[in-house]
Formats: C-alpha cells, structure tokens, sequence
C-alpha cells in the first residue's frame, strides 16, 4: 500500500430516490456535475448496496411469494413472516445460526449476515406493499458496470466500492463492509513485506474495501440520512486490482465454521 496523509469524504448532495430501472451511472454523473464533484483520477466513489439494488430492480412484493414447508416450519422458530423466510432461504445456502426474530445466514455470495441481506428498510412508504430488497446478484460486476459508465463520462480512472451494513461476531453495532468493488485492491496482501523494524509480515492481509466502506459508512448512515453515494479523495494504493469476492474467507480457513 501506498501512504496516504489526508483523506476526504464527501457526501454527494441532493441524492434522489432510485427506483428500478434508474440509470444509476447516469444519476451519479449528473448529481456530481451539479454538486461541482466531478470525479478526479484515482477518486473512489463509494454507494450503498441499496440504490445498486433498487436500480437493477431487485425488489420482491412478498404479496406473489408462497412459502415452503421447510420456510414456514423455520418462520415458526424465529417469528418471522413465512414469505420473507422464504425469500431468505431463497438467496440462502445455509442457515448458519437462529433464534427469534434472528436468523443469520450464507449468503449464496459466501456473505454470512443477518437475513441473507434481504431488507424492508429505506424501500417504501408505511400502507404501501409489502416489499424488500435483495442484494444484487452480482456486486463485484455491478461495480465494474458503474465504473466503466462514469470513467466515460469523465475521462478519469476511478474505482468503485459498493457497500452493505454487517453485525459482527463478537462485537455489538453494525459496520459498513464492502460487497462489491473495482478498480481498487478489495484485499491487499502484505505477506513477505517488512514492517517498520523490517522484520517480515507473515500474515497481515489488509481489507482495503472493506476499510473505505467502514469511513463511508460514517456518511451514508443508516436510517433517514439520504446520502447513499460518498465520494472519498486522497487514497492512494499500489497492489493490483481484486474484487471484493476476494474478501470472503475460503471455507477451509474459517475455522468457526
């Protein structure tokens, strides 16, 4: 990694609602021209998952989902409605932990999280339908998309951090943490190279993404704060690019599993 001595993070004003079928890049580009934040070579933009997620339409009435034996079975364990258990086994590959009103899954992605990311908030109006929001199929690629649409609209490399809030093992609160990223080092690797006495890093691995989504995160909020799209300037790395899939830890090195 490269040094870095001053960082800035910019909340992009007057971010609008996105509904499915938005031009995300298009609306990012247009409210960073009118807030004079044109993006400048090696800035990150950092966006929460949900307009990723709305845009690409990855909403769900859970009015036309019909449940399981095996979802109303786990519903009655946890207290949760039947449709949304079915549609969090749905994005599923194991129920990793439950009791009421939890249930923390593995995300088909490798995510563990509460709910396989399936979430009712920010997503509609009290009285309206009943709906909630699934992670995009594919953040590392909608990053890339993102990426590639405004390089070309402002002529300038840039990179693209999309973020989600976790619970964390051990800890209480929720932290941003990255879901899908490009144009950046997702993970950087300090193995083999010396700290500050020179004596060799042996298992140091830096979770570079994962790090700017936690200061974005500051930012965005978590409830009414409407600032889904950060803009963060200063960074500076030189490890190659890896996408955030490269943050997930491999079975075999998990050893709580």
């Amino acid at each position: 990694m490269s040094k870095t001595h001053r960082l800035e993070l910019i909340a992009v004003p007057d971010f609008p609602l996105v509904r499915p079928g938005d031009d995300l890049a298009a609306l990012l580009a247009d409210r960073l021209t009118a807030a004079g934040l044109a993006p400048r070579a090696g800035d990150v933009l950092v966006l929460a998952q949900k307009i990723v997620s709305k845009a690409e339409g990855r909403i769900v009435d859970l009015a036309t989902v019909t449940p399981s034996p095996r979802a109303v079975a786990l519903a009655a364990e946890v207290g949760k409605d039947p449709r949304l258990v079915e549609t969090i086994l749905s994005e599923s590959t194991r129920v990793v932990r439950h009791r009421p009103n939890l249930l923390i899954m593995e995300h088909r992605l490798g995510f563990v999280m509460a709910n396989a990311g399936v979430d009712h908030s920010n997503l509609a109006a009290p009285g309206g339908p009943d709906q909630v929001l699934l992670l995009p199929r594919n953040p590392d690629a909608s990053a890339a998309g993102l990426r590639t649409a405004l390089e070309a609209s402002f002529g300038v490399r840039l990179a693209v951090v999309i973020t989600d809030s976790f619970g964390r093992p051990w800890r209480r609160g929720s932290a941003g943490v990255a879901i899908g990223a490009a144009g950046l080092p997702a993970l950087v690797d300090l193995r083999g190279t010396p700290d500050l006495f020179g004596r060799t890093l042996e298992v140091t691995q830096v979770g570079l993404a994962d790090e700017i989504a936690a200061a974005a995160s500051l930012l965005q909020g978590q409830g009414p704060e409407a600032q889904p799209a950060v803009l963060l300037r200063g960074l500076a790395w030189s490890a190659p690019d890896a996408p955030a899939a490269d943050l997930v830890r491999p079975p075999a090195e998990d050893l709580f599993r």
